[in-house]
Formats: C-alpha cells, structure tokens, sequence
C-alpha cells in the first residue's frame, strides 16, 4: 500500500488504470529517464492515454513524486524509529544490527520508490523535505551507532557518522543490481549484508 503526507482526496481512476498503477508506471518512468526529463505527457504516452486524462488519475507530475519518495522514506523511518527505541533487555548494537537487516527489506520491497529517493537532488520542493527527511533518518541512525560504540560492541577507532554512512552505503547500493525474483532471496540478502558489515566492525580480541 502507498502510504503518503501529501493530502488530498483520492481521485477515481479511469477505466483500465486506478492511481496505483499509474503511480507504479510513473515511477518506473521517471528511473529510466529521469524525473526532471519526464513529463505529464511522456507519461501519458506510455500508459497509452491523453495528457488530459492523466489528469482524471492525479493532480500533477510533483504528487506521483511526493507519493513516491514518501513511500520510500515512511518504510525507513519506521524502521529506524524502532531501532532506536531502548527496550530492556536488547542493547544497541542488536537494534542496529535490525535496522540494516530490515533496511534491506524495506528497500527489496519498495526497490522502484527506494531508487527514485536516491536519486533526487533537491531541485524541488518535494525533493528537499525528502532530502530532509533522510537527513534526519542519518542523524537517528548515527546516534544508534554511538550507542553501540558506548557499549563496547563496535570499534571506536572509527568515526560513528562513517560508520553509518558506510552501512547504509552499502544497503543503498544493492538498488545498483538487486532484482527481486532474482536467485538471491530477500531474507537471505538481508542477512548477508548485516553479517558482511558487522562481523567487520565487532570488536575482537587481538
């Protein structure tokens, strides 16, 4: 389900389309082109309708936009809300460790909006409260990491801002060459890249 802060009513879709399905062919448009290349009736075009009609489907270009990065970031912040949240008995560094498993998930099942969210460059203003947005997804996640370093579980030889900017470099890389339905599943993906990243950063006995 897309979930979104935009507002407004929901408009009733033509015959043959309803809003998801062209919100997901929109988005499939802006990755291959661009967002800023792309217009109203490029998207028209390849749902084979009018740009008059589109209209019928959603207001403008700039709503399919923010439907879709809100998409992308509610999954990531509701993972990193949770994470963040002390519960007796689970200490940081699991917390963190859950965060870029389930990271991972999130982007498996939200890959097209994921893609588009990494790919914004502020040119809007829907692209700058999403840049916002992961901005402050970074900083929660940097405090989960200075956390873990307080508890003695992560190495402290190694700043806990690149720390998390390495993490989740390399959860947003998968976007690059991940493909579901592909020989790797999602679970097994998941966990590849928590043990590959922490198995590196956990403290050892030297």
């Amino acid at each position: 389900m897309v979930t979104g802060s935009t507002g407004g009513t929901a408009r009733r879709g033509r015959p043959g389309y309803d809003q998801e399905t062209v919100l997901r062919r929109a988005v499939d448009l802006f990755n291959r082109q661009g967002y800023d290349a792309t217009s109203v009736g490029d998207l028209a075009r390849e749902l084979g309708l009018t740009k008059s009609a589109i209209y019928h489907h959603v207001p403008s270009k700039e709503h399919l936009l923010a439907l879709a990065l809100d998409e992308a970031l509610d999954g990531l912040e509701a993972v990193i809300g949770e994470a963040v949240q002390e519960r007796p008995g689970t200490s940081a560094y699991d917390r963190l460790r859950a965060a870029v498993q389930q990271s991972v998930e999130v982007l498996v099942a939200h890959l097209p909006s994921v893609t588009l969210l990494l790919r914004v460059h502020g040119n809007s203003e829907v692209e700058q409260r999403a840049l916002a947005r992961r901005r402050a997804i970074d900083e929660r996640l940097s405090g989960l990491v200075e956390d873990a370093v307080a508890e003695g579980a992560l190495r402290a030889d190694i700043d806990p801002d690149l720390i998390s900017r390495l993490l989740f470099g390399m959860v947003n890389s998968l976007v690059e060459w991940y493909r579901p339905g592909g020989p790797v599943d999602t679970a097994v993906l998941a966990d590849a890249v928590a043990t590959l990243a922490f198995d590196g950063l956990a403290l050892r006995e030297r």
